[in-house]
Formats: C-alpha cells, structure tokens, sequence
C-alpha cells in the first residue's frame, strides 16, 4: 500500500499558512499589525477557554475532584495570560491607536461572540448583549450558552454527588436565569470549607477563577481609557464608561459571602 498523503510537518500540522496569512492591516501604519495579532490571539485563548470550561462541566458533574482541580487551575492559569498581554497592547500609545483607528469602521471588541459564550458559561444572563449581534450562528452559541448550566451549575452538581445538601431550588434552577446569591446555599459551603477537603479546593479555585476574571475586567478598563480616554468606543459603543459598570461583580456571589462566616 502506498500511502498518497503528503508528510505531515509542523507548518502544516498547525496550519501556519492560514494563520500567518489572515493578518491583513487596513492601513500601512506599523502599529495596526500589533492591533491585530493582540486579538487575534486573544481569540484563540478564548477558544482554549471554553475548551477547558466543557471539560471542567464534564468532570464536576462526573463528580471526579482531581480532574476538576486540574481543568481548573489550567483554566487559571490561561487566564493569567489573557490579562498580561494587556501589558503588551499599553506599548501602543494614543496617538499610535489614533493613526489608524477610523480604518476599524464599525468593528468592535463587543462584538466578540467567544467573550460573550466565556461569560454565559461563567453564568452572566444578560439580554442586552444580542444588540450586538445579529441572527445567525454566533448569536445562536451564545443563546445555547445562556439556556446551559453554567459552571457553578456543574459546580452544584459535584457538591450534590459528594453527599452535600445543596438548596433543591439551587440544584434545580432555571439556568438560563442569572445566578442569585442564596443564604441556604451558603450555609452548605460553609460546611464544604469546615470539613477541608477536595470539596474546598474546588470552592478556592473557583474564587481564583472569579478573582481573575475581575482582574481582566479592571485592566481592560483602564488600558482603554489610557488609550482613548472617555471617548465613544469603537462601533459606537460607551468604551470605557460602559466597561466600568462591568467591575466589581462578582461571577459566583455565594463563595465570596460566605468569607466573612468562615
């Protein structure tokens, strides 16, 4: 047998051509490259992300505490890396990002369907979102994300499997509504924190993952206003004002309440 497929070689493998080749610049100004690559490769993180957040989903329902911990600390440390190459987009300073930004026309980081589907998955259930997206298959993942259990829904179900009495209304919620904190919810993980086990571990690293996602929301914030200041964002959007009301909210509200019980 003659085997008729080319010799599979690392530039193939990774597809390099494509990817090498889907920078394509606007204008001839040096700093739009750098523009570009930062998010491209901020989309790729986000496609990682949800790789490792299906994963986690699959193994916490699976009630399997060493795997959890695991995609979990991945998921973190993927994370750590999204915020840093914050310091690398600061480089280009305002009157850089201005010689070319008119060529962005309408484009805007809004519109990014694998941030909105990160956010779902996380539990945000905010309508408000699908202005920015008309009908058709980006839209339709994120719908599907929304109508999902989220995380700290898989989450419930792990505490379930491991003989704790979570709140049935929490167990079976409606999860295409947003996450609301709730007192007897709370009492259960306090029980989860004094036995010390795996069980907290997961708790610790969920509050990380919710820690590092806030660190992201504040330094986006700042890099844009250090950027454009408190003008319209691209695509019209409120840019920096907008994003402020992001900070400060925290993705899984019952594991920081119960701090100041522990």
């Amino acid at each position: 047998m003659t085997d008729n497929h080319a010799a599979l070689t690392y530039s193939s493998y990774l597809a390099l051509d494509e990817i090498l080749g889907a920078q394509r610049p606007r204008s001839d100004e040096h700093d739009e490259m750098l523009f570009i690559v930062i998010h491209q490769v901020y989309e790729l993180w986000f496609k990682q992300l949800l790789h490792e957040f299906a994963r986690a989903q699959q193994v916490l329902t699976n009630g399997e505490t060493a795997h959890a911990l695991h995609t979990l600390r991945r998921s973190l440390t993927i994370l750590k890396v999204v915020v840093a190459q914050i310091d690398v987009l600061e480089t280009m300073t305002p009157r850089q990002f201005t010689s070319f930004r008119e060529r962005l026309d309408a484009s805007s980081g809004f519109q990014s369907a694998q941030f909105r589907e990160v956010e779902a998955v996380l539990g945000r259930r905010d309508a408000r979102v699908f202005r920015h997206y008309p009908a058709g298959a980006p839209r339709s993942r994120i719908e599907a994300a929304m109508n999902r259990p989220s995380l700290f829904d898989s989450f419930l179900t792990y505490l379930a499997l491991h003989d704790y009495e979570v709140p049935a209304k929490s167990l079976h919620r409606d999860v295409s509504a947003p996450l609301e904190p709730s007192p007897e919810l709370q009492q259960v993980l306090l029980r989860v924190y004094q036995d010390d086990a795996g069980e907290a571990q997961i708790c610790e690293r969920l509050v990380d993952l919710d820690e590092g996602v806030q660190e992201w929301r504040y330094r986006h914030v700042k890099m844009v206003e250090r950027v454009i200041g408190h003008k319209v964002g691209t695509g019209g959007s409120a840019g920096a004002e907008y994003l402020k009301t992001t900070l400060f909210t925290p993705t899984f509200p019952d594991l920081w309440a119960v701090r100041s019980e522990l």
